[in-house]
């Protein structure tokens, strides 16, 4: 795959080149890939699997060392909020949940980078876009809720069976006495059950898309400011996307064991 790249490439002009600029993506040449969103989220991903599999190979039953402290707490976490959402058992909805927290949050994470430094480094190997914040791409957020829909449906038909899953997509919400009344409010509650089920993926990833593309915007604007400035309004504003960062990664994690719960349950 060729990228976007242009040898006599000249510096943004002014601030809505600025922002123009680092809002575009780099891009396959056709432009039907962004591809600094599939190598930024897949270098994570493989920093994620890293970290955790360094930390239990170096488990210890003794004093834990501070990155065995770290993991545990994380799991701890994410296993406290699986325990209460999610009544079933699984053996993957705990591996699932803790994939899900620690991936967008890393994502999200790269929020906090200077936002000219990676596209400078870049540069020098004749990279003129890129975007390094994965979860600011509706692209990417709407894949992972793809990939949760598609777990939703398997869920669901694991526990209820192809047969069952399929009986309630036509017989809730609204359950019927009667082979008359059950065939008039089928259509109806397939519509309702379809409604339902699409809500969920895209309520998931417009929400995490939302919250990251606006803190990527506020950053690009407080980089566009005098450099005392940058320091007195990106400092605390650093600080609260702590919070933004975290939260988003737990809610998109959150909502995703309450669907699957709700996806297992017989209504």
């Amino acid at each position: 795959m060729t990228t976007e790249h242009a040898g006599g490439h000249a510096a943004p002009a002014n601030a809505t080149e600025y922002i123009q600029h680092h809002l575009s993506h780099l891009q396959t040449h056709d432009g039907s890939f962004n591809l600094d969103t599939f190598w930024i989220s897949a270098v994570l991903g493989l920093v994620f699997l890293g970290v955790f599999a360094l930390a239990a190979r170096r488990a210890t039953p003794g004093v834990p060392g501070k990155l065995q402290n770290f993991v545990e707490w994380v799991m701890e976490l994410v296993n406290d909020t699986v325990n209460s959402a999610f009544h079933a058992k699984s053996k993957v909805i705990a591996p699932l949940a803790i994939t899900i927290f620690v991936w967008v949050w890393l994502m999200n994470a790269m929020d906090f980078l200077p936002v000219d430094l990676l596209p400078r480094v870049l540069e020098f190997f004749g990279v003129y876009k890129l975007r390094v914040v994965p979860t600011a791409d509706v692209n990417h957020t709407f894949g992972m809720s793809f990939g949760v829909l598609l777990c939703i449906i398997g869920f669901s038909i694991k526990a209820k069976g192809a047969g069952g899953w399929t009986k309630e997509l036509f017989t809730a919400p609204f359950h019927a006495h009667g082979t008359v009344a059950t065939i008039i409010l089928a259509p109806v509650n397939f519509i309702f059950q379809m409604l339902e089920l699409f809500a969920k993926p895209i309520s998931l990833s417009l929400r995490l898309f939302g919250n990251m593309y606006a803190g990527e915007l506020i950053f690009i604007l407080i980089a566009l400011l005098p450099w005392w400035a940058q320091w007195l309004l990106g400092g605390p504003w650093a600080i609260f996307h702590i919070l933004i960062v975290t939260l988003q990664a737990f809610v998109f994690m959150a909502l995703t064991v309450v669907y699957l719960s709700l996806a297992v349950e017989k209504h």
